[in-house]
């Protein structure tokens, strides 16, 4: 294996690099971005339950024992509560714009190295086959062997390049994919969460209404 890595040249430190880049990226994001970490169960099973303003404090207390961006919001809605409708759906969505941020940590890194792994197997081709025609000018075509170092330098970093550049391009789709399914789930838990906001709110102003108009 190492015999192969020096036959490649030069351009095989910034590929070994690159994926390096890609394993460490697939490893944390395969971590970070389980669901069960992002939409905690124990948030979800509290949201569901909400049925007065009083379990509003029960859903706040659970929410402060979790980190991430799903939580946060969540105690951000809770926080500005009391303000309108639609400027508590200024505040959340801004927050959330914020938030989400992390969900894409790494996705970008990945999207690049998927780009440029494959042009850099291609610049080693290049200067391998610079390196054949240097021979071919200095000693002719009868030095096989020789000639052979500069084709197999070209082959081996195009081989690399494509073999770091394609599972890195898998590898953004995926991700990508789960962070936007994550995304659309954190929106519409939100969303709900809001509407029973606004419903509790609106059956506690006619209950006080009606007190009063009693009285």
């Amino acid at each position: 294996m190492f015999e192969i890595f020096e036959k490649g040249g030069i351009m095989m430190y910034p590929l070994l690099l690159s994926s390096v880049v890609v394993l460490a990226v697939v490893l944390e994001r395969s971590w970070s971005l389980r669901r069960k970490k992002i939409l905690a169960p124990e948030i979800l099973a509290v949201l569901d339950q909400i049925s007065k303003l009083e379990d509003l404090e029960l859903v706040r207390s659970v929410c402060q024992k979790f980190d991430g961006p799903f939580p946060e919001i969540i105690k951000i809605c809770l926080d500005n509560a009391d303000l309108s409708p639609d400027e508590l759906r200024n505040i959340i969505e801004d927050e959330g714009r914020q938030q989400v941020r992390s969900l894409s940590r790494g996705l970008g890194a990945l999207e690049t190295v998927a780009g440029i792994a494959p042009l850099m197997g291609l610049l080693g081709t290049v200067l391998g086959m610079i390196q054949v025609f240097s021979i071919i000018e200095e000693m002719g075509v009868g030095q096989a062997k020789a000639l052979s170092g500069g084709i197999s330098e070209a082959l081996i970093t195009t081989a690399t390049g494509l073999f770091i550049g394609i599972p890195a391009l898998i590898a953004y789709n995926f991700y990508d994919t789960r962070t936007q399914s994550l995304i659309l789930d954190i929106e519409k838990h939100t969303l709900l969460l809001l509407n029973k906001i606004f419903r509790l709110q609106a059956k506690s102003s006619e209950a006080l209404e009606l007190k009063l108009g009693t009285k």
